[in-house]
């Protein structure tokens, strides 16, 4: 009798993770699919300002190295929580003061998915900054020589012989920054975006069953972490293809 009872309690709490009527599991799934564009956007951004940042290191003018320094010492010694709160109500507040000097008295907040993307970005550029000028060293300078010699344009030198040979060295390094990011998106829930973390909370609470949505909610943050690691794993091999076996 008891065993029958748990049985059909277990039965009830699983329904709860369901994609049927009383179910979570849909927006549970649409949830961790936000967590993955966010994620994957605020990657991109931040390959961006990484890739400038690390230009700026590499320069010879003073100002430039002096900027792309200070920006990674800010980013990565923040607190990354601190620089979303930062940028959410900084932006929203500088956004309603521009609305007030036009005429409106309403209090105007950033867009949560824009505000995220953002700040991930400038945090998850901070360190990729590392990663590509760390690669970018790590070519061999007799590869510069050897373009030189061809003629090659400056633009045809980076494209054709620089940038594949530093993607090579650094995919490793933006696989342990992506992994960063995927976490880092997590807290953007704090500023009201419901991604997984956030759609977890809604639902643990809704039903009074935290452990059960937060067992779910880590079952899909591994599922995403495995699938795109994997992905870089499978970059990195066709990457040093032909070239570790020498």
């Amino acid at each position: 009798m008891d065993i029958n009872r748990d049985h059909a309690r277990m039965m009830d709490k699983l329904h709860l993770l369901g994609f049927g009527d009383g179910g979570w599991g849909m927006s549970l799934l649409g949830a961790a699919t936000l967590t993955l564009l966010l994620s994957l956007l605020g990657f991109a951004l931040g390959a961006l300002f990484g890739g400038l940042a690390a230009a700026g290191r590499l320069s010879k003018r003073r100002s430039a190295r002096g900027l792309a320094e200070a920006y990674g010492i800010v980013f990565r010694g923040v607190p990354d929580l601190l620089t979303i709160y930062l940028f959410y109500y900084g932006g929203s507040v500088a956004l309603t003061a521009i609305a007030h000097r036009m005429g409106s008295q309403d209090f105007i907040g950033l867009p949560t998915l824009a505000t995220g993307i953002l700040a991930i970005g400038i945090i998850s550029g901070a360190y990729q900054s590392e990663v590509y000028r760390g690669a970018y060293l790590a070519v061999d300078p007799g590869q510069f020589d050897a373009a030189k010699a061809l003629a090659l344009s400056l633009s045809q030198m980076l494209c054709l012989v620089i940038l594949p040979q530093l993607l090579r060295h650094a995919v490793a390094g933006l696989s342990n920054v992506w992994q960063l990011v995927l976490k880092d998106s997590a807290l953007i829930s704090v500023i009201g975006l419901v991604e997984l973390m956030r759609q977890t909370q809604i639902g643990a609470g809704s039903t009074r069953e935290p452990f059960l949505f937060y067992l779910a909610a880590a079952f899909l943050y591994f599922v995403i972490a495995g699938i795109t690691g994997q992905a870089f794993r499978l970059a990195e091999a066709r990457a040093f293809r032909g070239i570790r076996e020498r």
